[in-house]
């Protein structure tokens, strides 16, 4: 499995790193397409989809993105999709892990399929133009949701249950602890406070989502990291409760050692407008 898991990563960050470096945003922009249309399809599967169906839904979901960039939505000033974008994800995650598996099963297929295609075609706009703005803004936010599940693993392994008896989920993923999230939490802050640090040279235009949210007041930087980590952990938290629903340990297996596409980006899925949105910069 661990081998796996290696070749896999490597495979992806040589498909990757090539496309974030490339001069212009496109190659990685079309290197997301296909991921979050195949992450529309994972969808499809997840939802009782037929093999065909779910293939179809991933189709769509290309499509509805490739108008998108043809049409120049990516290079447009998007605040207010963010905020309504953002203001679902807060409520609907809310809703959701407050109601479990029995509440999100009471939702109609379709309006499940429709939610879904949005979610990725708003996360995958939102990362298009991180890309836009800077190489450097979009690791910034890339970063943040890595290091909080990074810290929120080892405090969780090395600190789980020791101050709280509750676990952070126990019906949705047994193994994620108030530790952990704890952990979490001041793993992104100080990643903040020390990206910002070493990005204070940075001109401006290619700053990083900590010194544009630093920029508004330090203060402001810090709550405002707190809570992108937490709507990480709600985005990680809301895939899992989808999996349980469906009865799969993992979303697909197009990722050896990893999963599928959804596994890999369900922390993301919030975070990208919701950062779009906090740090509001200029495309």
């Amino acid at each position: 499995m661990l081998k796996q898991r290696v070749i896999t990563a490597l495979v992806m960050l040589a498909i990757l790193l090539p496309a974030v470096f490339y001069p212009t945003p496109n190659a990685f922009i079309a290197v997301a397409l296909v991921l979050i249309a195949a992450g529309a399809w994972e969808w499809g599967k997840l939802n009782q989809c037929s093999q065909i169906g779910s293939l179809y839904l991933g189709l769509v979901c290309a499509i509805v993105c490739l108008l998108s960039w043809y049409v120049g939505l990516l290079f447009q000033s998007l605040a207010m999709v963010w905020v309504l974008a953002g203001g679902v994800w807060v409520v609907l995650g809310a809703w959701l892990l407050s109601g479990g598996v029995k509440a999100w099963t009471g939702v109609p297929q379709i309006l499940r399929l429709i939610g879904g295609i949005a979610a990725l075609w708003v996360a995958w706009i939102a990362v298009a133009q991180a890309r836009i703005v800077g190489i450097n803004f979009l690791f910034s936010v890339l970063v943040l949701v890595w290091v909080a599940d990074i810290s929120a693993y080892f405090a969780g392994r090395a600190l789980g249950g020791r101050f709280f008896s509750r676990k952070l989920a126990p019906t949705i993923s047994p193994g994620k602890t108030w530790e952990g999230a704890c952990g979490g939490l001041l793993g992104v802050i100080v990643c903040a406070f020390v990206w910002r640090a070493v990005d204070s040279s940075a001109p401006q235009g290619a700053a990083s989502i900590y010194t544009r949210l630093a920029n508004v007041h330090t203060a402001f930087m810090v709550l405002a990291v707190i809570f992108l980590a937490t709507m990480s952990v709600v985005g990680d938290l809301v895939e899992s409760l989808f999996k349980r629903s469906a009865g799969v340990k993992d979303s697909s297996n197009l990722l050896p050692g990893h999963g599928g596409v959804l596994d890999r980006v369900d922390a993301l899925l919030p975070i990208l407008p919701l950062a779009m949105m906090l740090a509001t910069p200029r495309i």
